[in-house]
């Protein structure tokens, strides 16, 4: 257990123009988060299905350093990637 309420955070490379060019953005995506989480003293660990499973403070620290990987690794938020979320809604009653 964690404070994270959302079940995965994804990115979304809504900006590449090809299959290729979307890979190589998740790719470089995935490093950039990985020394950001790195730098603040989390855990960089993969899980089964490749994801970082660090113990963030919350919802919003994660979209943070999410963006910010983003933005390290030469793309705009919100243009070139976009954040996606799996909140797990029916888990909610």
């Amino acid at each position: 257990d964690n404070n994270v309420d959302i079940q995965e955070f994804m990115i979304i490379p809504a900006g590449a123009g090809t299959c290729t060019d979307a890979i190589r953005i998740g790719a470089e995506v995935f490093h950039s988060l990985k020394s950001v989480l790195k730098k603040k003293g989390y855990n960089t660990a993969v899980g089964d299905e490749g994801g970082f499973a660090p113990n963030l403070r919350s919802n919003e620290e994660a979209c943070q350093v999410i963006l910010e990987a983003i933005q390290k690794a030469g793309y705009k938020a919100g243009k070139d990637v976009f954040l996606g979320l799996d909140v797990a809604s029916s888990e909610f009653y």
